[in-house]
């Protein structure tokens, strides 16, 4: 199994990094949010780096749904989908596998380019770190919950919008501790009570995601 995974993660970073456009549309999409936010808004340093956590994060929401319906797509009007169906392998391994990828290549990005952006809205430069942490516990989270709609929406010719409705409520809660975690950071409080959390949240999603994603998949193409 552990062989299947890596083939499965190796070929989708491979077929990522031939479209670096793609990519590049992502970040740059997360960067304009975040910085045309104050520029529209013509806010007071302290209103951005107040309202920079919940900035920065509902950036990423936005950022992450935007690239999600390449998740599985592709696989599934190829017909690679169907023989991952078919092989004797587990296919909530090469679920987790294409989910891993799918973050390494378009949710890692975020977690890189973050530190800038929060320099950038005037956060102290000492809570980065736990900004960074916790993009790098919540993102992964958000790519495992948004790969359980995907994978129930593959079917559907237009499913963008019953995507949203779908994942949306499901990411409240890594939306609320991971801005939590920033503010309390920025405030000069612990914030390791919403790290483990998201900790947690993160376990959660690796342990049961894969099997949900391979139960829907195999629905959708029932």
């Amino acid at each position: 199994m552990l062989g299947v995974f890596w083939a499965v993660l190796r070929r989708d970073l491979l077929l990522a990094f031939r479209q670096r456009g793609v990519l590049v549309h992502h970040l740059l999409f997360f960067v304009l949010v975040v910085a045309l936010f104050p520029l529209g808004t013509r806010a007071e340093g302290a209103i951005l780096v107040a309202v920079s956590p919940a900035l920065i994060w509902m950036a990423v929401l936005l950022a992450a749904l935007l690239s999600l319906q390449r998740l599985f797509r592709p696989d599934y009007e190829d017909g690679t989908l169907e023989q991952y169906l078919l092989s004797p392998e587990p296919l909530a391994v090469i679920a987790l596998a294409k989910v891993t990828a799918y973050w390494l290549a378009s949710g890692l990005i975020f977690v890189v380019a973050s530190p800038l952006l929060v320099l950038l809205l005037g956060v102290p430069a000492h809570a980065v770190g736990v900004i960074m942490l916790s993009l790098l516990l919540g993102t992964p989270t958000l790519g495992l919950v948004g790969g359980i709609g995907t994978a129930l929406t593959l079917s559907l010719p237009r499913a963008g919008l019953l995507l949203s409705l779908l994942i949306f409520p499901l990411y409240v809660p890594v939306l609320i501790f991971g801005a939590g975690a920033m503010q309390a950071v920025i405030a000069g409080l612990p914030a390791a009570g919403a790290l483990y959390l998201l900790g947690a949240l993160l376990a959660l999603g690796v342990t049961a995601a894969p099997w949900a994603i391979a139960a829907a998949l195999k629905i959708s193409l029932e």
